[in-house]
C-alpha cells in the first residue's frame, strides 16, 4: 500500500510540475509573464523535476526517469558539475576553452553550433572563474527556443598536480593545453566529444561533423584536419624541430575525440620501449621537447600522432577552414567543391583587418539577433559584407564560404 501511495504522490507532483512549467515557458516566451519571475518558477519547478527524477529512479521507472530530466534540459540550460543529469545529456557534447580575452568569442562559437542543429548539444565549458558569469549572462540573454536547443556545465581551469600547472596554463596561448587532459578530468559517462577553439563558427548542422565518428575504424581514436595541403608553404614539413604527423602536420582546433578510446590505448614513443598511457606520456613528452616546440599542445599531438599515426583519423580541409587556406589562393579543394563547413579564425582574424572576409562571417553571427528568417538576417547581410573584401585573396573565395550555408539555409524550415 505504501507504494501505491508514492507513485499516486509522484504522480501528481510531476502533473502539476509539468502544468507550471509549461505556463511559465508560454509566458516568458509571449511577454505576458515577467522575466524575472519566469526565471525564478522556471528554476523552482525545475528543481522539483530534478528530485522527482531521483524518487522515480529509485522506483525503477527508467523511462520516465529520462522524460523527467528531458524537460528539465529543455527548461533550464546550465546543469553544474557533478548532478546526476549527466546521465541524460544530450546527442551531442562540445568542449570549449576560453581565458583572458575570449569570452565573445566563445559565446559566437556556441551561438553559431545550435544555428542548424536539429539535435541536443551539450557544451562542456573550462574557463577561468571569472568568466563564468559572463557566460551565464550570455547565454540566459539568448531567447528562449534557443536555450532549449543544448545545455552546458561551466568547469574550472583544470590541470594534473604533477607539479607542471603553470607551464601547462601557458603553453602557447592560456589554458589552450587543456584539451589534452579532457579524458582525463571529464566525467567517464562522456564517451566522446568534441573539442573546437573559441575562434571556430560552424556553417552547417553540427551532426553532420559529429557523424564522422561513424567512420572511425575500431583503432581510430581521434580525428584532425592536415595543417596544409600544400607542402610549399607547410610549416611542419619546413620549420619543426621534433616529429610531425604525416607530411605537412595536422592543426588541432577543431578535434573529435573518442575519450573512451583514449583512456584506454597504450601509446608507443620515442621516450622508452614501453608503451604509455595518455596520462603517463604527457609530461615527460613536454619535458623532452618543451625547447622544440612552437606551437604547444598542438606540437605535444603532432608528436604523440607521428608515433600512433593508425590511432588518427583525417577529415577534410573545408571542415577546418583557415585563412592558410586561401591567403596565397584556394588550396582546399573540398572547399570550392562542397563549400566551407566550420571556419577557422586563427591567428586573431576576426579582431584585425588582415584577414576581412574572416572578420565578416564572424560579426554577422556575432551580430545576428536570432530572428527566425536566416535568409534575411544572416545570408543577405553576409553577402554584402564579403563583397566589400573581394580585393582580397579570402575574399575571392567568398562562394566557397557562402555555399553550405545557401544550401542549409534553403533545406532548414
Amino acid at each position: 500500500m505504501g507504494f501505491l501511495v508514492k507513485q499516486c504522490c509522484i504522480g501528481i507532483a510531476i502533473a502539476l510540475s509539468f502544468s507550471v512549467l509549461s505556463c511559465v515557458l508560454y509566458g516568458s516566451e509571449t511577454g505576458y509573464l515577467p522575466k524575472s519571475v519566469g526565471d525564478g518558477l522556471q528554476a523552482s519547478t525545475s528543481w522539483i523535476l530534478k528530485n522527482i527524477s531521483h524518487a522515480v529512479q529509485f522506483l525503477n521507472f527508467e523511462n520516465l526517469a529520462e522524460t523527467i530530466l528531458d524537460v528539465f534540459f529543455i527548461s533550464s540550460s546550465y546543469i553544474p558539475v557533478g548532478s546526476p543529469l549527466h546521465a541524460y545529456n544530450g546527442d551531442m557534447h562540445l568542449s570549449v576553452v576560453a581565458c583572458g580575452d575570449r569570452l565573445e568569442e566563445a559565446l559566437v562559437n556556441i551561438k553559431s553550433s545550435l544555428l542548424f542543429t536539429k539535435k541536443r548539444v551539450f557544451y562542456h565549458i573550462f574557463a577561468e572563474e571569472d568568466l563564468h558569469a559572463g557566460f551565464k549572462n550570455g547565454i540566459d540573454s539568448w531567447p528562449m527556443r534557443w536555450r532549449r536547443k543544448f545545455a552546458y556545465t561551466l568547469y574550472p581551469i583544470t590541470y594534473p598536480s604533477d607539479g607542471n600547472e603553470k607551464n601547462w596554463k601557458k603553453l602557447f596561448k592560456p589554458c589552450a593545453s587543456q584539451r589534452l587532459f579532457l579524458p582525463l578530468v571529464l566525467d567517464t559517462v562522456v564517451d566522446s566529444v568534441l573539442y573546437v577553439d573559441t575562434d571556430i563558427i560552424f556553417l552547417t548542422d553540427v551532426q553532420d561533423f559529429w557523424n564522422f565518428f561513424k567512420t572511425f575504424n575500431s583503432s581510430q581514436l581521434s580525428s584532425l584536419c592536415v595543417e596544409h595541403v600544400d607542402k610549399n608553404v607547410g610549416w611542419y614539413n619546413r620549420f619543426a624541430r621534433h616529429p610531425y604527423y604525416g607530411k605537412t602536420g595536422v592543426n588541432s582546433g577543431v578535434m573529435l575525440m573518442n575519450l573512451t578510446r583514449i583512456r584506454k590505448t597504450m601509446f608507443k614513443s620515442d621516450l622508452s620501449s614501453d608503451v604509455m598511457s595518455w596520462s603517463e606520456l604527457l609530461l615527460p613528452l613536454y619535458n623532452k621537447y618543451r625547447y622544440n616546440i612552437t606551437w604547444g599542445d598542438q606540437d605535444l599531438l603532432n608528436i604523440i600522432f607521428h608515433h600512433n599515426p593508425e590511432l588518427l583519423h583525417i577529415f577534410p580541409c573545408n571542415w577546418n577552414y583557415r585563412p592558410d587556406h586561401c591567403m596565397y589562393g584556394q588550396t582546399c579543394k573540398e572547399a570550392r567543391d562542397e563549400g566551407v563547413k566550420i571556419l577557422h579564425g586563427n591567428r586573431g582574424v576576426y579582431h584585425n583587418e588582415k584577414q576581412r572576409a574572416f572578420r565578416a562571417v564572424y560579426d554577422t553571427i556575432r551580430d545576428f539577433g536570432f530572428q527566425p528568417d536566416y535568409w534575411k538576417h544572416i545570408i543577405e547581410p553576409l553577402e554584402t559584407a564579403l563583397a566589400a573584401t573581394a580585393d582580397t585573396y579570402c575574399g575571392k573565395e567568398r562562394e566557397a564560404i557562402l555555399k553550405e550555408l545557401r544550401n542549409i539555409v534553403s533545406n532548414t524550415p
